[in-house]
């Protein structure tokens, strides 16, 4: 009985570590580029994969329009 007690615990916290680091679809050589930006930065919201491409902010045009970069972008305030 103590080691469910002590393996259960350990097991959902395991498996939550998975699943949080494999939800993670970013590219990090973008995420260096521009200098650390969060995901939300270019997109609305974080979803599958193949939606991250419609959910783009206007950061997220800017970014793809103009060759993967984000220089000369001014933020809309």
């Amino acid at each position: 009985m103590r080691a469910v007690k002590l393996f259960l615990p350990a097991t959902l916290v395991m498996a939550g570590i998975l699943v949080c680091t494999m939800a993670s679809y970013g590219k990090p050589e973008y995420s260096k580029k521009e200098g650390n930006k969060k995901c939300v930065y270019c997109h609305a919201k974080v979803e599958a994969k193949e939606a991250m491409a419609k959910n783009l902010t206007d950061a997220g045009k800017y970014y793809a329009a103009h060759n993967h970069s984000l220089d000369g972008y001014t933020e809309k305030k």
